[in-house]
């Protein structure tokens, strides 16, 4: 039990716990480094810079080691902005032993609109063992009693991969609108890194041993361009705004390098419920990109695509339907 009012920090090789006992409310924060991918959303996010990005290993082409954060446990306020963006869900906040997180709570932070939901009816049931196997975070199952399909929306990262492998009977919502590019011919000779640290098959190696991305899948974490031996490279600018009558300037980044990268992942917007405050304005900024009007691929047109079909496991069996 940490001293009152002390934040004490435990780390294992699965998980940092960050923990502080108030008078009357216990803060207890979990990061499970088993889910999470070192994406630098965390880092970026953090208004107290307790969060750091720890690199991964590369050697000969392959990702070794895999990326992930560490913290600073006297920096850290327990506020909650990592565990709202983590596309991971590998970030847990709760106080007295219930979830909940302070800057949604205080109306600092919204939620963000995302939702899996599956139409049985629709459904063709010789592929129930396809989208189960094809989900990356097994968070899809059978439930036997109900006769369907049953998601844990806490751990879903919403990568849209049932959608395809049901064709159609989920349906995903995603909270980032963007998109993502490779550009094969700029990359390092035989590095494959982006593809082993992916949390989805967005990227990934297809069968003749090539990187291939299947962008529908995307959930813009960013991670591939963490791990790229082709780091990007920013310049600040100062962004001026206005929220509930005050007026500040922060400095944020953009990308200088982009014609030379070989993957490059954007973020445009974010669905949210309403909400008017300078953290969440200042943490937009940070995050999204310029290309507001931008459109994001869309679903009817995805769901025809057999690239995205080929890219799941075991999918020769339903290319031809």
């Amino acid at each position: 039990m940490s001293r009152r009012g002390e934040t004490r920090k435990t780390q294992t090789e699965h998980e940092i716990i960050l923990e502080r006992a108030m008078v009357t409310r216990h803060y207890l924060m979990t990061w499970d480094l088993d889910r999470c991918v070192g994406c630098q959303i965390g880092p970026l996010v953090c208004p107290k810079e307790a969060i750091t990005h720890v690199a991964g290993e590369i050697a000969d082409g392959r990702l070794v080691s895999k990326p992930s954060v560490a913290i600073d446990a006297e920096k850290c306020v327990l506020c909650g902005m990592c565990e709202v963006m983590c596309p991971k869900n590998a970030i847990t906040l709760t106080i007295n032993g219930k979830r909940e997180n302070p800057v949604q709570t205080y109306g600092a932070f919204p939620h963000l609109v995302e939702a899996t939901e599956f139409n049985k009816a629709a459904f063709d049931w010789r592929r129930k063992d396809f989208v189960i196997e094809n989900c990356p975070t097994n968070v899809i199952s059978y439930d036997e009693a109900a006769d369907t399909l049953t998601v844990d929306q806490a751990h879903c990262i919403r990568c849209r991969q049932c959608e395809v492998a049901s064709d159609g009977a989920f349906q995903v919502v995603q909270p980032w609108q963007g998109q993502v590019t490779l550009h094969r011919e700029r990359c390092v000779a035989g590095c494959l890194a982006c593809a082993d640290i992916c949390p989805t098959r967005a990227l990934h190696i297809d069968d003749a041993g090539e990187l291939v991305l299947a962008d529908y899948y995307c959930i813009k974490c960013g991670t591939c361009m963490q791990v790229c031996p082709i780091q990007a490279e920013y310049e600040d600018y100062e962004v001026t705004f206005e929220s509930q009558g005050v007026t500040k300037t922060v400095v944020h980044q953009r990308m200088t390098n982009g014609d030379v990268l070989p993957v490059v992942v954007e973020r445009w917007r974010v669905g949210h419920t309403p909400v008017q405050s300078a953290a969440w304005i200042e943490t937009l900024g940070k995050m999204a990109g310029e290309k507001a009007s931008a459109v994001e691929i869309d679903r009817k047109r995805a769901l025809k695509r057999r690239d995205l079909l080929k890219a799941l496991t075991g999918a020769a069996a339903f290319i031809e339907d």
